[in-house]
C-alpha cells in the first residue's frame, strides 16, 4: 500500500525541515539534501527518526 498524498504533502525532514520524496519502489521516504532515507514500517507508517535513517 502506498503513502496517502495528505500525508506526503505535510511530512519533512526531521533534520533539516526539507521536503522529502517517497520512493515507491524501494517503499521509503528520501532527503536529497540530507542524504537520508526513512525506511516505511509496516501499516504505512513512517520511520522518521533522524538515527534510524540510513545514508546515501
Amino acid at each position: 500500500m502506498a503513502l496517502k498524498k495528505e500525508l506526503l504533502d505535510i511530512l519533512a525532514c526531521p533534520k533539516c525541515k526539507g521536503d522529502v520524496d517517497y520512493n515507491r519502489k524501494s517503499n521509503k521516504l528520501i532527503c536529497h539534501k540530507c542524504r537520508l532515507r526513512y525506511k516505511i514500517l509496516e501499516g504505512d507508517i513512517p520511520d522518521m527518526l533522524i538515527d534510524d535513517a540510513e545514508k546515501f
